[in-house]
């Protein structure tokens, strides 16, 4: 199975494609003329100006959806993994897709708005939708629902509920089947719900940790702010091979800050256009640049807390993967681990010498860094703050891939097979996320990215070919605003086709 995942990681994750989606991402970027930096007022107006209504949600809902898709274990393991496999520089490549990003995100979610149905008394779109809309090509559609279902209920949940397990079992202790017993428990109270349900629970809890995240931060980076100019440039030089022990590994800090950026901020994987299209606005371009400060608060904020918490206090090993696996003993313990071109400071008050080498190369990558970044400025208190908040980031990362997969069963099926199909949905993901607190970490990541590439694959490649709605209705916004109007969308007269919502719309406005 891992020698199978592995091959298909290589496929998806060549170093073409990850040089590809940045240049996508700066095309995109400027082809909107960096809406992302032009429109960062409007992205924080608009997004406390939509009300919600019967069939839709509000603005701010349908962010929370989609930054409870984007904030979960990205921003602590997978912020983490990208320094130990990929170096500090790792971090600038993660802004750097995020920057460039947030303009793809702004055409997927525009996109999602402007071809969304009204279906069950509920709106539903996304890339299923707007593939099949915005190239007359059924089959395209149906690909990428089938991709998504896929991932969201297979390959992916995995990741997050493992690294809940992880975190959870290095805090308290927790065997990893009872933290899956919690998360399906949990999960199915919130789910059975639907939309409406997740959409309450996400615009609640997401707001509160990540405001708590970053609040640990901030006092880390304040224990520590004579360091600041140092670590930033440390993640710069070591961003372009600058700075000489990571001079080698210049490939792994762009591949690994380009592939964790996009895991965690989902910036052309489609998942933030899904609950976009659920948002009740008056034009697509508004909840497209609302949905482009999701990427901006994801990893410009959450991941860079992360990472400065790390970088801060010295507890991240960098590691040559190029190089064949060594073991570490440690405790009587073996851990197999690619040698270190540098090993952090973990366990520097309890060793010295060798066996701190040891000890330290024996810390697996991913959340534990974190946990002894914040343990180290705060003894005690690391492991079970980082558990919870990872708890908590993950836990709404899963319901944002149960909605995004009940949403392609509603695009692919109708009547009593939807309803099926949907309670089917449910099941899987549960047993998913119960699997993935039990398996072992390397291969929920590895599943993790297969889902990923697949689905930033199907959805790039289709928002390449049906773009130009997107940026007709950025035009349009624009030109209303210098109007003075609140812009309102007609795609009748901006010769936009397969629009049909819009058109029903507008004419049950015009006859209240």
């Amino acid at each position: 199975m891992e020698v199978i995942v592995g091959k298909l990681n290589d496929i998806l994750w060549g170093p073409w494609f990850i040089y590809g989606i940045l240049l996508i991402g700066l095309f995109f970027s400027v082809i909107t003329k960096f809406l992302q930096v032009r429109h960062i007022k409007d992205m924080f107006v608009l997004m406390f100006k939509g009300e919600k209504s019967e069939k839709g949600i509000s603005s701010f809902q349908a962010m929370s959806i989609a930054l409870s898709g984007r904030v979960g274990t990205g921003n602590i393991a997978g912020t983490a993994t990208a320094i130990g496999m990929g170096g500090p520089g790792a971090v600038f490549w993660m802004w750097a897709i995020a920057f460039i990003g947030a303009a793809t995100a702004y055409v997927e979610s525009t996109l999602a708005q402007i071809y969304k149905e009204e279906k069950d008394t509920e709106y539903r779109g996304g890339p299923a939708f707007y593939l099949e809309k915005g190239t007359g090509q059924k089959w395209f559609g149906v690909l990428f629902a089938v991709v998504a279902v896929i991932a969201m209920l297979i390959l992916m949940p995995g990741v997050q509920s493992n690294a809940i397990s992880v975190a959870v079992e290095n805090a308290f202790g927790l065997a990893p089947w009872i933290t899956g017993v919690i998360i399906v428990v949990l999960l199915g109270a919130i789910i059975i719900g639907g939309v409406k349900s997740i959409a309450n629970a996400a615009q609640v809890i997401v707001p509160f940790m990540a405001a708590a995240y970053i609040i640990m931060a901030i006092i880390i980076i304040a224990m520590n702010i004579s360091e600041i100019p140092s670590v930033i440039a440390l993640i710069f030089s070591s961003a372009f091979g600058a700075q000489e022990i990571f001079g080698g590994i210049i490939g792994s800090a762009i591949a690994w800050g380009v592939k964790r950026g996009i895991y965690s901020n989902e910036a052309g994987q489609g998942t933030g256009a899904h609950p976009a299209a659920a948002a009740e606005v008056s034009h697509p371009a508004k909840q497209g640049i609302v949905q482009a400060a999701s990427v901006y608060i994801d990893t410009l904020l959450i991941c860079s807390a992360t990472a400065f918490m790390i970088l801060f206090t010295g507890m991240y090993n960098v590691h040559d993967e190029k190089a064949d696996k060594i073991v570490v003993e440690h405790d009587a313990k073996e851990y197999e681990v690619y040698p270190t071109i540098f090993t952090g400071e973990f366990g520097k008050d309890e060793y010295s010498g060798d066996a701190q080498i040891s000890f330290a190369q024996s810390i697996k990558e991913g959340a534990a860094y974190t946990q002894y970044a914040v343990d180290d400025a705060l003894p005690g208190f690391g492991g079970p703050f980082v558990a919870v908040a990872l708890f908590f980031f993950a836990f709404t990362t899963i319901m944002a891939y149960y909605y995004i997969a009940e949403t392609n069963v509603a695009y692919l099926l109708s009547g009593s097979a939807e309803k099926i199909g949907i309670w089917l949905a449910k099941i899987a993901i549960l047993v998913a996320a119960f699997y993935g607190t039990i398996r072992t970490s390397d291969l929920a990541w590895a599943m993790g990215d297969v889902g990923l590439g697949l689905m930033v694959w199907t959805n790039v490649i289709g928002i390449l070919i049906v773009m130009k709605p997107a940026i007709v209705a950025l035009k349009d916004y624009e030109k209303q605003k210098k109007e003075g109007k609140d812009p309102v969308f007609d795609p009748r007269k901006l010769g936009i086709k397969g629009a049909d919502f819009w058109v029903d719309y507008n004419e049950k406005r015009k006859n209240k």
